[in-house]
């Protein structure tokens, strides 16, 4: 059996988007995938790409277009999407109580709550917060934050 491995949006945005570490993430799911993401990771995808676009960083048609490309990737399986499960706010406002130390946003909490549903053994991430927060609560972690030399894919 495969191990289950969630992946955040901001490891995820690696996959579509031309940023530091990509090629490492590209490599990682080709190899270990197909990966786990919610439908929280959806939501939060279709965000990030709507404020790129604003910020002027690509235009309508390449936001529309990776958006699209992520879509076919959940229907053909690459990436596994979980619906949010009933409970799982009380679940989240649980990790914030184990992670007092640990300045873990909302929606990051909701990522690790879902993970733990999911019984994830590992949790991919570029945010150093959720990195401490996962250790914190005893989940594995792929980090592909800026700790080590920028890589930058071109796809």
């Amino acid at each position: 059996m495969r191990e289950v491995i969630y992946f955040d949006t901001s490891a995820l945005a690696k996959w579509y988007l031309n940023e530091s570490r990509s090629e490492e993430v590209e490599a990682f799911i080709q190899e270990r995938g197909p990966v786990s993401i919610s439908d929280l990771t959806v939501v939060e995808m279709r965000y990030l790409l709507a404020r790129r676009r604003r910020e002027g960083h690509f235009s309508q048609d390449t936001e529309l277009r990776v958006f699209a490309t992520f879509q076919d990737e959940v229907r053909q399986g690459i990436l596994l999407c979980h619906p949010m499960p009933a409970g799982i706010a009380s679940a989240a406002l649980n990790l914030l109580s184990m992670a007092p130390g640990v300045p873990l946003r909302t929606l990051d909490a909701f990522h690790l709550a879902i993970a733990r549903e999911i019984e994830a053994e590992l949790v991919a991430t570029a945010d150093r917060v959720m990195i401490q927060a996962a250790t914190a609560v005893g989940i594995g972690v792929v980090r592909f934050d800026d700790t080590s030399p920028k890589r930058v894919r071109r796809r």
